[in-house]
């Protein structure tokens, strides 16, 4: 009984355990499911705000919170372009980075849209030029992507991730932290490049998994009982099965001795 005893308890702790584990995660999905709505109802208010000049906006690096804002810029494009690789939106393409020089004196990086892949065909690698003399930008403003070095270091114009400070390094020049994707134009930006927009709100499969990670740890719980009443069942079985075979021996033996 005694090792049974201590095969309950050390079953009891890891479950027990286990089931800790189990909250944690479920408590961590319900956390992320509320950042999730937190950042829906962020970019639904900043979608929706009057436009700003970006100098508002724009200057300390960009939160969570203050994206999809939309700023005006005006002044012109340097001509210096970038192909953002690898990059989705219904579908593979590149995007189009441009380099913007405000009539204020700061440089901003606009993303000018999105070019789907043809089918078949590889992404091009013409980029759609910038239009000349002043222009007057609406966009959106976007905090700079985080990623490894060599995804955001830009190389024969080209990168994976867009990081305004890997591009003004690059370029040995200072541009205001954080980018804008641009949605109108004037003079128009051209009808090759397609403005990429707020992602529709969703909040996931946060709130499933939180459930399944607590029915584990709920599982996990009830298993401690289970364990214990099959080894009690099993003790029991072999306690009679073990008094069965004792009286089988006794009468055995009681037919086999001699009669006087």
């Amino acid at each position: 009984m005694k090792k049974l005893v201590l095969r309950w308890v050390a079953l009891a702790v890891f479950l027990v355990l286990m089931a800790v584990v189990f909250a944690n995660l479920g408590d961590w999905q319900l956390a992320r499911l509320d950042e999730t709505r937190q950042e829906n109802q962020a970019v639904a208010a900043n979608r929706d705000a009057p436009v700003v000049n970006y100098a508002d906006v724009m200057g300390d690096p960009l939160t969570d919170e203050e994206q999809w804002r939309r700023v005006r810029l005006v002044g012109q494009y340097t001509g210096v372009q970038y192909r953002v690789k690898y990059r989705n939106h219904d579908g593979p393409g590149i995007e189009v980075l441009s380099i913007f020089q405000t009539t204020s004196g700061d440089a901003v990086v606009v993303n000018r849209g999105f070019i789907p892949k043809q089918q078949g065909r590889p992404d091009t690698e013409i980029l759609p030029p910038t239009p000349e003399g002043q222009v007057e930008i609406t966009g959106y403003v976007r905090r700079d992507e985080r990623a490894k070095d060599n995804a955001i270091i830009p190389r024969d114009f080209q990168v994976r991730f867009i990081s305004s400070d890997a591009i003004g390094t690059s370029l040995g020049t200072d541009l205001l932290p954080g980018y804008v994707n641009l949605i109108e134009s004037t003079p128009d930006n051209g009808d090759t490049m397609l403005p990429i927009t707020p992602p529709p709100p969703s909040e996931g499969n946060h709130f499933s998994y939180a459930l399944q990670w607590y029915a584990f740890g709920a599982i996990a719980l009830i298993g401690i009982v289970v364990l214990i009443r099959s080894d009690l069942q099993d003790r029991r079985k072999a306690q009679r099965r073990a008094a069965r075979q004792a009286q089988q021996r006794a009468a055995g033996s009681a037919v086999d001795e001699p009669v006087h």
